[in-house]
């Protein structure tokens, strides 16, 4: 475990901002600790057989933070970093983002402990269908539905499907989404993270008063979220002067073509480095432009209090999970930050999700034209919401979105509980 992730807690970073939300509701302490800890937190071991023919144990995680809204939902990371406090911390998102966001989903995330780059193909779907069996009784299609996440892709969540299927004795093709669309996939899923990203963007451009055509903004992270992201910015007129991937971070104050970019990317082994149009610069510059739009779209802690100060940005839209440590929250709003949390910002990813989940659940398959426009109708309503409870209890957009998604958990958990508590008398 590296020492960057032992100073910034993710974890940490998400109850200070819901205990923040919930002192502003007013939430009992009983129901406070109750919405704070996962419902749920299973740790498995398993073990496959290697191409060379050694024996390999894994260990692998499943957090379920909240089911009061519906099932819960959220990604599976294999990444060689992946730890609880994590985990804990991205299922709690979940839980806020479609709270928000308005989606009938509560929260989850699943990890394993290994580097995908470091095995075959064979071992990874190895690796995936073990997982799958000893989380069988965990998943379900209205009880947790995976989907992917960092390490993960459609050949992941496929397997998973197909082995969930194998043990039920039937194709289940609800327990995941983000598979490939001949395996129940939906059309727009692969871009809906960085396309709702570039609404959110927008949306706030014009609720703050700025032309797209004279925007400019910088984006860290060149994966899928970042990529699109660009993409779709670019194509409104904003002018892209920064972006970066693992490898290196480019800057061309003019801007960048991100057509141009992708199409090198693409034939670049999926890298940007090398792209003559552009300067080099060091990662951690890329953040400290002078940009209008600073979209941070690549991981966690990414803007702390060592560097807060720093940001030269007007407006931070975030496209990762978390970018933003809380230690860091104060000297934003100091600087006159506006600020986008990630569970408005970055929810295109889950509410398309959500659709894919319903075509499943009905054997429907949506045109691409009716995902995009539900989903641009459920973010702009997301948006609308959390600026008007911004306004109302005089808080930053993210504390107006944990406000909104605490209080609509809460008040489902309440009401549970109430008719929990008649069914007893009833009986008794």
């Amino acid at each position: 475990m590296s020492s960057s992730i032992i100073q910034q807690n993710p974890f940490q970073s998400m109850l200070d901002r819901f205990n923040t939300a919930a002192d502003i509701l007013e939430l009992k302490e009983s129901l406070r600790q109750k919405l704070q800890r996962p419902e749920k937190q299973v740790t498995v071991n398993f073990s496959i057989t290697l191409d060379n023919g050694e024996e390999r144990n894994f260990e692998g995680y499943r957090i379920i933070h909240s089911t009061a809204l519906g099932p819960s939902k959220g990604g599976i990371r294999y990444d060689s970093d992946v730890h609880t406090e994590e985990v804990k911390a991205l299922a709690a998102w979940m839980t806020w983002k479609s709270a928000v966001t308005g989606i009938p989903f509560g929260g989850a995330k699943g990890g394993i402990i290994c580097n995908p780059k470091e095995h075959s193909k064979s071992e990874l779907e190895k690796i995936t269908r073990a997982y799958t069996k000893a989380l069988a009784d965990t998943f379900g299609p209205n009880k947790d539905v995976p989907a992917p996440d960092m390490g993960t892709g459609p050949d992941e969540m496929g397997w998973l499907m197909e082995e969930f299927s194998l043990l039920h004795g039937k194709p289940i093709h609800a327990v995941v989404t983000g598979k490939h669309l001949n395996a129940g996939g939906s059309l727009g899923r692969v871009e809906a993270t960085g396309r709702g990203v570039s609404i959110i963007t927008l949306l706030t451009l014009q609720k703050l008063g700025y032309n797209a055509q004279t925007t400019s903004a910088a984006i860290q992270g060149f994966g899928n979220v970042g990529l699109h992201s660009a993409l779709f910015l670019y194509e409104a007129g904003v002018k892209i002067t920064a972006v970066s991937d693992v490898n290196v971070a480019l800057h061309n104050p003019e801007g960048l073509n991100i057509p141009e970019l992708i199409l090198y990317f693409n034939l670049n082994n999926r890298s940007i480095t090398g792209y003559p149009k552009a300067d080099v610069i060091p990662h951690a510059d890329l953040l400290l432009l002078n940009v209008d739009v600073l979209i941070p779209a690549a991981k966690e802690d990414v803007i702390t209090a060592a560097n807060a100060h720093n940001i030269q940005a007007s407006i931070i839209v975030e496209g990762a999970n978390g970018p933003v440590s809380s230690d860091a929250d104060e000297i934003l709003k100091n600087k006159n930050i506006t600020v986008v949390p990630d569970i408005v910002a970055n929810a295109g990813g889950v509410t398309v999700s959500y659709f894919e989940w319903l075509q499943n659940s009905l054997n429907q398959q949506w045109p691409v034209q009716q995902v995009n426009t539900r989903l641009e109708d459920i973010l702009n309503q997301s948006f609308a919401d959390v600026f008007a409870a911004a306004q109302e209890y005089n808080v930053t957009l993210r504390i107006a979105a944990y406000v909104l998604a605490v209080k609509k958990v809460a008040q489902t958990h309440l009401l549970k509980e109430a008719v929990g508590r008649g069914k007893n008398f009833t009986q008794n």
